[in-house]
């Protein structure tokens, strides 16, 4: 597994890879001293970099995060929710077939191991509420304000 970090506007993101691509994105509290990111991660580095300066709006890398076969089912039906715009756990529910999992759609989106790549910050709860986000409430804010303002800038 290689490792790398990153800088964001919402503190330390650490990205793991394995042999057969990016496993995991998640925020830390701190870059270790010394740090060189490994030529293999600096695609995933710049894409990101390009997210966070509003340049791109989705990821071209190779993905690799672990799970359940229904955790990946409900990861990949996230990368469909288009830059800028939500969804509830009902619409993913209803899109996978079976409106009574919206409880396991929120467990899943919880244990999605690549932040912002597997966009799980754009499902909130029904009523149009933010719901938990495991990089904190306050991030999954900021990332739906500066999605929803480089969409409008787009559209002017």
């Amino acid at each position: 597994m290689e490792s790398a970090y990153l800088l964001s506007q919402l503190g330390p993101i650490e990205i793991n890879m394995s042999n057969n691509g990016i496993a995991s994105v998640s925020f830390i509290e701190h870059i270790p001293e010394n740090h060189i990111a490994p030529a293999s991660l600096s695609d995933c580095l710049s894409q990101l970099d390009e997210y966070f300066s509003g340049k791109r709006k989705e990821f071209s890398l190779p993905l690799a995060p672990e799970g359940t076969s229904f955790q990946k089912q409900v990861w990949q039906e996230l990368q469909t929710i288009p830059f800028g715009e939500k969804r509830s756990y009902l619409d993913i529910a209803l899109k996978l077939g079976d409106k009574n999992v919206t409880r396991a759609i929120g467990a899943a989106n919880g244990k999605n191991p690549l932040a912002i790549i597997i966009p799980c910050h754009r499902v909130i709860g029904e009523n149009g509420k933010l719901t938990g986000y495991a990089g904190g409430l306050w991030r999954k804010e900021w990332l739906l304000d500066f999605e929803s303002k480089k969409r409008q800038e787009k559209l002017f």
